[in-house]
C-alpha cells in the first residue's frame, strides 16, 4: 500500500443499538492523508456529528457492515442534510453488502415520502461489497469478510487498509472464524463486544473475544458496541474501550 502514514480513527458513536449509557450509534470516522470515510452511520449519527462539530462534506466514502438500523440508519438525514443543510457538491459513494441501495431507498421514503425520487446535487454512487473480494475505493482498499449477524443481507467484518495501515471493525457477530481472518495482524481491530459474561445471539462477549485474540494477533484491539453489563463493568475489561468521540491515531 505505499509509504505508512498517519490514520486517525474517530469513535462519532460507540454504542449498541439501544443507546445503553447514553452513547450514540455506530459511526467510525477515519482521517488519512488521501482519504477521509465513515463505517457504519447508525440511526444517531448525524445528531452525534452535530455534538462533535464533524465536517461532512470532506466524506467521500461511507462503509457499511451490514443493514442493521444502528448501523445504516443514518443515511436519510445525512442524505437530506448533504442536499439542503451542508451544500454538498462533491462526490458520495456508499459501499455495502448486496442489496444496500434497494434499502437505503426503501428508508428514505418510509421516514420521508417521496425523498428516494429527489434530484441530488452531487453524484450518488453505490457499490456493492462482494464477500472476500478487495475493492479498490477512493484512497484505500477494503475487504469484506461474511460473519455471523442476520440482517437480511450478508453481514461483514471489514478490512481495511490504508496509508499502510490495516485497520479491522468487525460489525456485530457472534465468533466465527473469518472475523479471525479479517483481522489477523491487523494494526487496529475494533471489535464488538456486546456483553460481560452470558453469550447473546450473534454478538461477541468477553470471555470469547479474548480466547481468540492471541491468534489474531492484531497490534492493537479496541472494544466498542458494549451492551449494559459490559459498560457497567468497563474497567475490568482488561482491553481499550471507545468512548464517543474518542480519537486513536493508528
Amino acid at each position: 500500500m505505499g509509504r505508512s502514514s498517519m490514520v486517525q480513527l474517530r469513535f462519532i458513536g460507540s454504542g449498541d443499538a439501544f443507546g445503553s449509557g447514553g452513547r450514540f450509534n455506530t459511526c467510525l470516522e477515519v482521517r488519512a492523508a488521501a482519504s477521509v470515510f465513515l463505517i457504519d452511520l447508525g440511526a444517531t449519527s448525524l445528531v452525534a456529528m452535530n455534538a462533535l462539530g464533524v465536517q461532512r462534506n470532506p466524506v467521500r466514502t461511507i462503509l457499511f457492515s451490514h443493514l442493521h438500523g444502528d448501523h445504516f440508519g443514518g443515511l436519510p438525514f445525512f442524505l437530506l442534510d448533504a442536499q439542503f443543510v451542508s451544500g454538498r457538491k462533491g462526490p458520495l459513494t456508499f459501499a455495502g453488502p448486496p442489496g444496500m441501495e434497494e434499502r437505503v431507498m426503501q428508508a428514505l421514503d418510509v421516514f420521508f415520502p417521496g425523498a428516494a425520487a429527489t434530484a441530488w446535487n452531487f453524484p450518488l454512487d453505490f457499490v456493492e461489497l462482494a464477500p472476500g473480494r478487495p475493492h479498490r475505493l477512493e484512497g484505500f482498499a477494503v475487504r469484506p469478510f461474511v460473519v455471523d449477524h442476520p440482517s437480511g443481507a450478508p453481514s461483514f467484518a471489514l478490512r481495511v487498509e490504508v496509508d499502510g495501515k490495516t485497520l479491522c471493525y468487525s460489525g456485530d457477530t457472534a465468533w466465527t472464524k473469518s472475523l479471525a481472518d479479517a483481522a489477523r495482524g491487523a494494526d487496529l481491530f475494533v471489535t464488538e463486544t456486546y456483553s460481560l459474561r452470558m453469550p447473546v445471539p450473534f454478538h461477541l462477549d468477553l470471555p470469547t473475544l479474548k480466547r481468540h485474540l492471541p491468534g489474531i494477533g492484531a497490534k492493537r484491539t479496541i472494544l466498542t458496541h458494549l451492551g449494559p453489563e459490559m459498560l457497567a463493568h468497563a474497567a475490568e475489561a482488561g482491553i481499550e474501550v471507545a468512548h464517543d468521540g474518542m480519537a486513536v491515531e493508528v
